[in-house]
């Protein structure tokens, strides 16, 4: 299917506003428990919660009534909750706002990758997805740059207002320019028993499962780093927001290169070996990041460095995940990929709060779960279908 050449700039956008909403109040926590008292991790679980929830909702309305009409009831509900985010008088509030925020954010994650099924399949779809990953795989690393500066002159209530100005281009966008890629012709309406019928048949599907559980423990090892990095880099280390966030710059520059370089790679190495030798950098960044954290750590470039090497090898694995778990299931995009986004956000809500719970001051919680979650990333590389 022929597509304009902007459409992956405006699905990129559409996707980054999970990440980018997810990430770019980090810097704030600080000052979001000392004015609205407890912990702000509560909230980044609850956002994670509605995220999860919400893709399972989203996929299916998509592959009911098209692409267009449910990512406009996301983004839109998405703005809403930001609004409440910023007015929200205390910490419980701020926590179901963030769950609102994230059934409705959840639209444009799940929704653009049934798109781009939609419209490619292997290769092509592998190139498409990398594009779609320039903006959507940038955004929760940029995201806490932009929150420090943001933090630097304005209080944390101003990054919501600026979600909620984001979410509302968004849904803009989506009315004025979306084309709809699903037809009436290829639209399924299924009954409730049905729709569990289908995802069943989805999850039982070797190259789904393996592909989807290996990008989910590569997410869930990013969200471990997430929730408890401020603790290490702002805590521990001493960084100022402004100083964290530059930290993420510096991520963001190997992710944007590896997802760029993804695309040219793969005619000659094939998914299936990119994929595996990312993962088995993931493992050994990770291992290196743990012995730092037990033995040292040394400065927080002793974790900043391998943190890095971790977030690069996100470039590949990310879009390849995505196309090899989709590849099968043309038929039920949205489904597939809502399925595929509740795993992705269910174990990076547990690894959130896991890193909450066992949070001590040190280096040694986040390091550990990162690595335990490389290493599950790697058994189900060797699981997946040989073909790929």
């Amino acid at each position: 299917m022929a597509f304009p050449s902007w459409l992956p700039v405006l699905l990129g956008l559409l996707s980054a506003v999970g990440p980018l909403s997810t990430d770019m109040y980090l810097p704030a926590f600080p000052a979001i428990e000392a004015q609205l008292g407890g912990r702000a991790q509560i909230t980044l679980a609850t956002w994670f919660v509605g995220l999860a929830f919400g893709q399972m909702t989203q996929g299916t309305l998509s592959d009911r009534y098209g692409r267009r009409f449910p990512l406009l009831l996301g983004t839109g509900l998405f703005t809403i909750g930001s609004i409440g985010c910023a007015l929200a008088p205390d910490l419980t509030t701020l926590a179901i706002m963030r769950l609102i925020c994230g059934f409705g954010g959840s639209a444009g994650m799940v929704i653009t990758r049934a798109i781009v099924r939609d419209l490619a399949d292997g290769h092509a779809a592998a190139r498409l997805m990398s594009r779609l990953t320039l903006i959507m795989g940038a955004a929760p690393i940029l995201a806490p740059s932009l929150g420090g500066v943001v933090m630097a002159f304005a209080g944390w209530q101003a990054i919501f207002w600026i979600l909620t100005f984001y979410g509302a281009v968004c849904w803009i966008a989506v009315a004025r320019f979306l084309p709809e890629t699903l037809p009436e012709r290829a639209r399924v309406k299924l009954g409730a028993g049905a729709i569990v019928a289908r995802y069943a048949h989805v999850l039982g599907e070797r190259s789904f499962i393996t592909n989807t559980l290996m990008g989910g423990f590569a997410t869930a090892g990013m969200f471990s780093y997430l929730g408890g990095s401020p603790g290490v880099f702002i805590d521990l280390f001493q960084l100022s927001p402004v100083q964290y966030g530059a930290l993420f710059g510096v991520c963001a520059a190997g992710f944007i290169t590896a997802s760029q370089i993804n695309p040219r790679i793969l005619p000659r190495f094939g998914a299936g070996r990119v994929m595996r030798i990312a993962v088995r950098i993931f493992v050994l960044a990770t291992a290196t990041m743990l012995f730092s954290a037990v033995v040292g750590p040394w400065g927080f470039l002793s974790i900043g460095i391998p943190v890095f090497f971790c977030m690069s090898c996100q470039g590949f694995t990310m879009p390849n995940t995505v196309v090899g778990a989709l590849s099968r299931h043309a038929s039920h995009a949205g489904a597939a990929s809502a399925l595929m986004g509740t795993i992705h956000f269910s174990l990076g809500a547990v690894s959130g709060m896991v890193v909450g719970l066992l949070t001590d001051g040190s280096a040694r919680p986040m390091a550990a779960l990162m690595f335990t979650c490389a290493v599950c990333a790697a058994i189900c590389d060797l699981c997946r279908p040989r073909r790929q």
